[in-house]
């Protein structure tokens, strides 16, 4: 079969929420785009779900969040945890400056969905589902497209400038030969779920005791669950036994006894293998990469998701304009990374704080835990909760829509 060749203004590798963000602001700026999703869907489980005042926010300049909030969500008002026999007061989003003061517990699937069916409100917006970026085009020293695999053979996507949102395992990053520093991270995750009933709490919460930690997350008819093991403990747990890995979730959370057996083996879960790593350059001459491509962040604090959104913001605002004259620049595509250099250093910084001086303790320990004096002072002083909540909820420089709405 011979290969296609397409032409667009800019190509997007990966049709996450960096991606399909970024594709869905270019293309109401009127710039010509493709978006690249190798799945056939945006179905798939235990990715972030948490949309944090911050995208909220977008969503409320661009007009749409009414509508937003109507697809099913659970929202977050405050963050609490326990720490041995100590109950913490972590966040209070409630006195955020901002529309919504909570964070909202939604499918990445229905998030994805709505953005898609929005960008396809505008003419240059051009989706690609089951086609994956598999090389990149170079010609005289710049990248000019990527060659794809899709449903209907071989494709040639030429660009003017392409973005990998690729995520954390990024095809682009590894064939553009970008040197990667990995921070490090103590811990993985195992996520499950089980049922929630009507009179749990409505709280998201976490619980630390020695050697184990599970984080709960309030999903309306079910908690969805992350038990924080050692990095690369995943095959001493197995070696324990399915039932001891039991026994550790109903000693942190009692409550689940009379459902915890809906999770029959380990095939009911998931693996997420955590990575804090980060790009010292993000961009080569037509070509750029942001979100997980260009920054793997731990999941402490939901922040990735959100974090790689106001990626796609400041990307849109720096270069929309540009890609419509065709006169983007290496300087420009500088400019992002600039712009977003500094609140993805500060974010990485406190997970690695938090990675090393709370989880790493915890998870090596055999004493009880006790909470740190920083975290006791939440208690004392509520009005502390605030920062937390400002830092997780709104980011380090957020970003605002400043790119017109144009219809070709």
């Amino acid at each position: 079969m011979a290969t296609q060749t397409l032409t667009t203004t800019c190509c997007i590798a990966g049709g996450g929420p960096a991606g399909t963000m970024l594709g869905f602001l270019l293309a109401r700026a009127g710039v010509k785009v493709a978006v690249l999703e190798k799945h056939a869907d945006f179905l798939r489980d235990f990715r972030g779900d948490t949309i944090h005042p911050s995208t909220l926010k977008l969503m409320v300049q661009l007009g749409l969040i009414d509508e937003f909030l109507k697809l099913p969500h659970s929202q977050v008002q405050r963050l609490s945890g326990q720490v041995g026999a100590t109950t913490i007061h972590l966040a209070d989003f409630s006195h955020l400056p901002t529309h919504c003061k909570f964070i909202a517990l939604m499918p990445q699937w229905d998030f994805l969905d709505f953005l898609a069916a929005h960008g396809k409100t505008y003419p240059a917006f051009d989706l690609h589902m089951r086609t994956e970026a598999t090389e990149l085009i170079e010609e005289g020293g710049r990248v000019v497209g990527v060659k794809a695999k899709s449903p209907d053979g071989e494709l040639d996507i030429r660009a003017d400038l392409v973005v990998g949102c690729d995520g954390r395992h990024s095809t682009l990053r590894e064939r553009a030969g970008f040197a990667v520093e990995n921070l490090g991270a103590p811990m993985d995750i195992l996520w499950f779920r089980v049922s929630r009933r009507a009179d749990d709490s409505a709280e998201a919460f976490g619980h630390m005791e020695a050697g184990m930690m599970l984080v709960m997350l309030n999903r309306n008819d079910y908690w969805q669950c992350a038990y924080v093991i050692p990095k690369g403990g995943y095959d001493k747990i197995k070696a324990k036994g399915f039932q001891a890995f039991i026994d550790n979730i109903l000693s942190l959370s009692p409550f689940l006894r009379d459902r915890v057996g809906e999770i029959k083996g380990w095939d009911d879960v998931k693996l997420l293998t955590v990575a804090v790593e980060r790009l010292p350059r993000w961009h080569r001459p037509g070509l750029l990469l942001i979100g997980d491509a260009a920054h793997a962040m731990s999941p402490i604090g939901g922040v990735g998701i959100n974090l790689a959104i106001q990626d796609a913001v400041a990307a849109a605002n720096i270069l929309a304009a540009p890609l419509k004259e065709g006169r983007v620049t290496e300087a420009l595509l500088a400019q992002v990374q600039a712009r977003r250099t500094m609140p993805m250093r500060v974010i990485q910084w406190l997970q690695i704080q938090i990675q090393n001086r709370v989880l790493s303790p915890v998870l090596g320990g055999s004493a009880r835990p006790k909470p740190p004096m920083a975290a006791k002072l939440f208690n004392w002083f509520p009005v502390l909760q605030r920062i937390p909540a400002r830092i997780i909820g709104l980011g380090v420089r957020p970003e605002h829509i400043e790119t017109p709405e144009a219809r070709l």
